[in-house]
């Protein structure tokens, strides 16, 4: 190992913020000063390696306390982990929401993505860029999507400083977060100068047009239930489904997770239940649960919802899943654009500690299991599974080469079972319903209710709860659609287009393989005649090229050549529009076949679907 440090310093303040999340330095090697240290010894070996995994938090720490990661902080970080500053420099430098150039203390991240952008985001980037300039104290970050499409344009403030008001944060420091959205002008500009002064969040029944509704499975409690109180849960079905795992036993929960037919609803609909027994199946110990919280794909913020306005829900269903699966620490890898969903699931892990609900004994069962959140910090990438475990081991997100699976290789090379929020919330209903009520409800390939995040030309925008096999014209019908409706956009960024006259689409996951698209995630985006459809393309790639990691070649290179053969049709300067069709054609193909992960093999899908299907540059 090369530990090659600089003679940078870390100041003040970066040191009492690591200090805050790993405890005071034990030697001098670590940094603590010479007539306080025992100078005899150096932690080192298996012991350093082991706190690797608090690289990322470390980073956090330096990065909410200060607004910047310098030098001598980055080099403070590294003594007192053991890691080579060349390395955690690699991983500073991977996530966007992290700046290792001086900035202010408060960043205005504007979305500019696609719901955004159809709503005005470049208008607002040019007046916030506007009245905000360098001496204002805040600086403007146009950024990809922060998953409020529901309330496009969309804004995130942040501010830094261990004084400023906001939620507690990873590494023993505070920081404020205020999100305004819908944006205008005037309310972003307010927001950044004075964010202790912005006005609070919407709720987040808001985002949810059939709330209140009891008869929903997944949705059912927000809006109805005080996402703060443990009591208020319970009185509503809480834990519920929790004793009853505990009658079944982890045989028996595999066993109705099985039956229920339940997929995994993070896009790529495999079977929960075969999942879950593979991984309680191994004889490795320890094993772990991850559970995807970086919902990042452009248009999707139904995870983020369900985590604002009922988080019991989603520690409950941690918690079944460990009991299951023979886990007993669990990780909820929280996407760091999101402060109040770390805030609200921050209080519920914490009562639910309090109350014999995690830990050593939960209800008195003799089953141990707790929950350590890490935040992500901006990476779309990280949302793939192999990726996300090396950003929680403390290294770069980048995605591994399969095989080794998950389930026999995953988080710290130990078994482990990943599902994202909305597949682990589905978990309750199999157990409080059965798994044949469950299974009945849906298609029999496609089974249970899915939630839907709609935004674009719509009057309703939000998330809706309907039971696989509705059409995709009734769900758009729900959501108001308006008139001019030039395209519908299935999946996200990585998912595929479909024309106006294709509303009779099922909704499932066999109905849309044979329609040629995808259901993806869930995500719905009506875009009408006012916006350019090049435009939204050109977007699309910049999305693809900004989040590619990097590792491979198809998907580096192919990424940066979709996005130049965009621009040359979009501006037609360059070689004509069937040559460059044509290269798009095949760049696209490459990175389809050979690129080693989802990123790179769907970047090519939603492009190719508005040529083929819209006729988008006819």
């Amino acid at each position: 190992m090369d530990l090659r440090f600089g003679d940078s310093r870390p100041t003040d303040e970066e040191r009492a913020a690591v200090d805050a999340l790993l405890g005071p330095p034990e030697s001098s090697w670590e940094g603590a000063d010479r007539s306080d240290a025992d100078l005899r010894w150096a932690r080192g070996g298996r012991a350093a390696r082991d706190r690797r995994d608090l690289l990322l938090p470390g980073l956090h720490a330096l990065n909410d306390r200060v607004g910047w990661i310098s030098e001598g902080g980055l080099d403070y970080l590294c003594r007192r982990l053991t890691v080579p500053p060349s390395e955690a420099y690699g991983v500073a430098t991977f996530y966007s929401m992290f700046s290792v150039r001086p900035r202010p203390a408060t960043v205005l991240h504007v979305c500019t993505d696609l719901a955004c952008a159809a709503a005005g985001a470049p208008r607002l980037c040019e007046a916030a860029e506007a009245r905000l300039g360098p001496e204002s104290g805040v600086t403007v970050e146009r950024g990809p999507c922060l998953g409020l499409c529901e309330r496009a344009p969309a804004a995130l403030v942040v501010r830094a400083g261990e004084d400023a008001a906001g939620a507690k944060a990873g590494g023993g420091v505070t920081r404020a977060a205020a999100v305004s959205a819908p944006a205008a002008p005037d309310a972003v500009v307010r927001a950044a100068l004075a964010p202790e002064n912005a006005p609070e969040e919407p709720p987040a029944a808001l985002a949810v047009p059939q709330a209140p509704d009891p008869g929903l499975l997944l949705l059912g409690r927000v809006g109805t239930v005080d996402p703060a109180d443990l009591g208020d849960y319970r009185a509503h079905g809480g834990y519920t489904a929790l004793r009853r795992a505990f009658a079944l036993g982890p045989a028996g929960v595999i066993r109705e997770v099985t039956d229920s037919g339940l997929l995994g609803r993070g896009g790529a609909a495999f079977p929960t239940g075969r999942k879950w027994q593979a991984t309680a199946s191994q004889p490795d110990h320890p094993h772990y649960l991850v559970c995807n919280a970086d919902e990042s794909e452009p248009g999707t913020f139904k995870d983020r919802v369900l985590m604002e306005g009922d988080p019991y829900a989603l520690v409950e269903a941690m918690t079944i899943a460990a009991y299951a699966t023979g886990a007993r620490h669990g990780y909820l890898y929280l996407r760091g654009e999101y402060p109040r969903a770390l805030e609200r699931m921050e209080h519920a892990i914490a009562q639910a500690r309090a109350r014999g609900l995690l830990g050593d004994d939960v209800l008195g069962q003799g089953f141990s299991f707790d929950i350590e959140i890490r935040r992500g910090a901006g990476a779309y990438i990280c949302g793939e599974e192999t990726a996300l475990f090396n950003s929680i081991e403390g290294f770069r997100g980048e995605p591994r080469s399969k095989p080794p699976f998950p389930v026999e290789k995953g988080l710290f090379g130990k078994p482990t079972v990943a599902n994202n929020v909305e597949t682990l919330v589905n978990v309750l209903p199999v157990l409080t319903l059965g798994a044949q009520a469950y299974a009945a409800i849906g298609t029999g390939a496609s089974t249970g209710p899915k939630l839907f995040c709609v935004s674009g030309s719509v009057d309703r925008p939000g998330i809706y709860e309907l039971p696989f096999g509705a059409t995709l014209g009734e769900l758009l019908t729900l959501a108001g659609v308006r008139d001019g409706l030039r395209a519908v956009l299935l999946g996200g960024a990585a998912g595929g287009f479909v024309r106006p006259d294709e509303l009779d689409i099922p909704l499932t996951f066999e109905g849309t393989r044979e329609a040629g698209t995808t259901l993806g995630s869930g995500v719905v985006m009506a875009f009408d005649d006012t916006v350019p459809l090049p435009r939204l393309l050109l977007r699309i790639a910049e999305f693809f090229r900004d989040e590619s990691c990097g590792q491979c070649v198809p998907c580096r290179v192919g990424t940066v050549r979709q996005e130049e053969a965009l621009h040359r049709i979009a501006e037609r300067t360059g070689a004509d529009a069937a040559a460059d069709i044509t290269l798009l054609r095949e760049v696209g193909r490459a990175m389809r076949d050979a690129s080693i992960c989802g990123l790179g093999q769907t970047a090519w899908n939603a492009v190719e679907s508005a040529i083929d299907r819209l006729g988008a540059y006819e």
